[in-house]
């Protein structure tokens, strides 16, 4: 029996997708929000940083803009993508400072830390039919 490596899906059931190449994202820096057992933060989320975010961010002791070479990591912009872990993104949402974020480049390891609805909500590429009122 042949038995194929699981390919890893989005919070919509598809493929996921690349989430950021430039900067090199994701915890094992292959431009995916990809999770394993390694990835004890679980980065599951891809975002789109604003600065308000990264302020936040910050302030509860991750702080994301600051460049660490030492660990590959070239420090975060507004307007960057990034693979965030799951917990800081829903800890930003619980305060009111959740950034937007790509469904399609999100892992599905997400939706055990925020239901699909809320993600939705965030989501710079949902294309999901919107249900008109009767």
């Amino acid at each position: 029996m042949n038995s194929l490596p699981k390919l890893p899906k989005n919070v919509l059931g598809g493929p996921l997708r690349a989430c950021c190449t430039e900067p090199i994202t994701g915890f094992y820096r292959t431009g995916f929000c990809e999770i394993g057992p390694e990835d004890l933060g679980v980065h599951a989320v891809c975002i789109v940083a604003t600065d308000d975010f990264l302020t936040f961010s910050k302030s509860a002791g991750n702080d994301l803009s600051t460049p660490h070479p030492e660990f590959n990591f070239p420090g975060i912009k507004a307007g960057d993508k990034w693979c965030l872990c799951a917990s800081r993104w829903a800890e930003a949402y619980d305060n009111g400072m959740a950034p937007k974020l790509v469904l399609s480049a999100t892992h599905e390891g997400m939706l055990d830390y925020v239901p699909i609805e809320v993600l939705r909500q965030y989501a710079v590429d949902d294309h999901t039919p919107k249900v008109q009122p009767q």
